[in-house]
């Protein structure tokens, strides 16, 4: 019988490493490739035609292919018989909602249970989409994860790009926005959260592990 194709996109070595070995415990999937980035991802998608891709949502951007939102709406339109799961620290039900609309076949909690990608993938060989479940949404509700999850989609991207060293110009750029519209995200995602100044912003997401 013809195996499932996996492709893995993921910048942590480590972790595309342990997927990699939960995926191909189960006979009926093989791992084709691991990508460290959205272009390497788009190259080897090209090359192999997976059936599955699962790609961390938080991975770095690399310029051409963006990242985050960006890269998933991308890999559902350009690949859209390709079945994705995206890895993600994000517990919000807007967020989680706005994937699936994009197209994702399913959501994995970085804070839930690693198994749960061997659960998605028997889903998925099934024809049916993966949702994750309410035990790791709910070990998510902590007060600081509770503020986080009021965080609309693009107020998330907005801090993430933020996070990483991008000035509000530079985001801009980067996510087709004006500058008076990012700065306006970032001022109301700074609201949501109870922070004050960027100082506060950026100890706010190292502690909650908003962007790991």
């Amino acid at each position: 019988m013809k195996k499932t194709t996996v492709l893995i996109a993921d910048d942590h070595p480590i972790v595309a490493m342990a997927v990699q070995e939960i995926v191909e415990r189960d006979d009926r999937f093989e791992v084709v490739g691991i990508a460290k980035g959205p272009t390497e991802l788009v190259q080897m998608h090209q090359q192999f035609s997976p059936d599955v891709v699962i790609a961390d949502y938080s991975m770095p951007g690399d310029g051409i292919h963006g990242d985050g939102l960006q890269m998933i709406e991308l890999l559902c339109r350009r690949f859209g018989d390709t079945r994705i799961l995206v890895f993600t620290m994000l517990s919000n039900p807007l967020i989680l909602s706005g994937l699936y609309h994009l197209g994702v076949w399913g959501v994995i909690l970085k804070s839930g249970d690693f198994n749960e990608i061997a659960v998605a993938l028997q889903a998925l060989s099934q024809g049916r989409k993966y949702q994750p479940p309410v035990q790791a949404l709910s070990n998510s509700d902590s007060q600081m994860q509770a503020r986080a999850a009021r965080l609309t989609m693009r107020e998330y991207e907005v801090l993430r790009h933020f996070v990483s060293g991008l000035s509000g110009r530079e985001i801009a750029a980067l996510l087709h926005r004006s500058t008076k519209t990012v700065s306006a995200q970032k001022v109301s995602a700074m609201r949501k959260l109870g922070v004050e100044n960027d100082q506060a912003l950026l100890a706010f997401c190292a502690d909650a592990q908003l962007f790991l």
